[in-house]
């Protein structure tokens, strides 16, 4: 089957238009990736201790990426979920003529120029598409970068990005039905896509839409809302739920176990603030197009459902959300902790 995507190409593009990361001797660097590997071990402690999580997997190692690194592994992943995409949408037809000789070097370049962006500004991720149950990232130049923007103290601010991705790791690690579940939501994103006709449509219309984002700087638009069908909106509404819980998940525990392990929490979590809120009015555009706004958004919102429930009901009975499917909130139960609280048995 001819590819929709070079992703050899992307990968090398994301490498040559990737910033490189901040200066650092070799014997810097060596040592940060130790540290953040004993970091993220002591994290694990005390995220199992304070979630009440214990994982179902055996010792489950860091991997301690740079930023090329992190590009290369979220490609290999995309092409497991955007290669059947393709070829659902194109109702399995070969491109022909000059589309598949230009087309897939087209798409391998914006593939690659996303990524590049992306990878200057990930600290750390729980990158599922590649393994089971999952891996997890840290992105060691960029949280030297963070860290000496914000000027805090490196082993602090490092001990509290861990305790965030290490929560992610938990999730996925401790739930044994979460990867597959959500693997299964994003296939059926792929299911649910439109082909021929109505594809071209769509994107006809969308463009449109497209233009405005770029010219209104108040505009909601996102690239992720181009060529969704209704029924792919349903699906991506239950994603969202689900890694809005999930993110505001991991900032509730870290709020949570910061004060008691991270001395300088207050000073980290005001600057970091800060610096998510922050951007000129370019990379604002950008954020909002590639949905990383909604990223944000899901911080807030999935942390206050989180602290809601549990202030509310306990920890016991908020993480009767773990058990399975049924019990994930919706996002209309997101934005109203009580709803939840009355739907799922027993955590009342």
């Amino acid at each position: 089957m001819t590819q929709f995507v070079d992703w050899d190409l992307a990968a090398a593009t994301a490498r040559t238009l990737g910033k490189g990361g901040p200066e650092i001797t070799l014997t810097a660097a060596a040592e940060v990736v130790a540290q953040l590997r004993d970091l993220t071990d002591e994290a694990a402690g005390h995220v199992t201790e304070f979630t009440r999580m214990p994982s179902t997997v055996g010792h489950h190692a860091v991997r301690i990426v740079d930023r090329a690194d992190w590009a290369a592994i979220n490609i290999e992943g995309l092409s497991t979920v955007i290669t059947p995409l393709a070829a659902k949408m194109t109702g399995g037809r070969e491109p022909a003529g000059l589309a598949a000789a230009i087309g897939p070097r087209i798409t391998g370049i914006q593939a690659g120029t996303v990524l590049a962006y992306l990878s200057g500004r990930v600290l750390g991720q729980f990158e599922v598409f590649s393994s089971d149950p999952g891996e997890l990232l840290l992105v060691a130049p960029n949280i030297v970068d963070v860290e000496r923007k914000l000027d805090v103290v490196p082993r602090d601010f490092r001990l509290w990005v861990c305790l965030h991705e290490v929560t992610h790791r938990t999730q996925f690690t401790s739930v044994d039905w979460m990867r597959g579940h959500f693997l299964g939501q994003v296939q059926a994103f792929v299911d649910a896509a439109q082909t021929g006709e109505q594809l071209a449509e769509r994107l006809r219309r969308a463009m449109g839409t497209l233009s405005d984002a770029v010219r209104d700087p108040n505009s909601r638009a996102s690239v992720l809302d181009i060529v969704q069908t209704p029924a792919q909106k349903e699906i991506v509404e239950r994603i969202t739920a689900l890694m809005t819980l999930v993110e505001g998940h991991a900032e509730f525990v870290m709020d949570g176990v910061g004060p008691d392990v991270v001395p300088t929490v207050a000073e980290i979590r005001s600057r970091f603030n800060q610096r998510r809120a922050a951007g000129n009015p370019l990379e604002r555009m950008v954020r909002r197009l590639l949905g990383i706004d909604v990223k944000m958004r899901q911080y807030a919102e999935g942390h206050t459902f989180v602290r809601k429930v549990v202030d509310t009901v306990g920890l016991d009975a908020f993480n009767r959300v773990w058990e399975s499917p049924e019990a994930l909130p919706t996002m209309d139960e997101i934005l109203n902790p009580p709803a939840w609280i009355a739907r799922v048995p027993g955590s009342a």
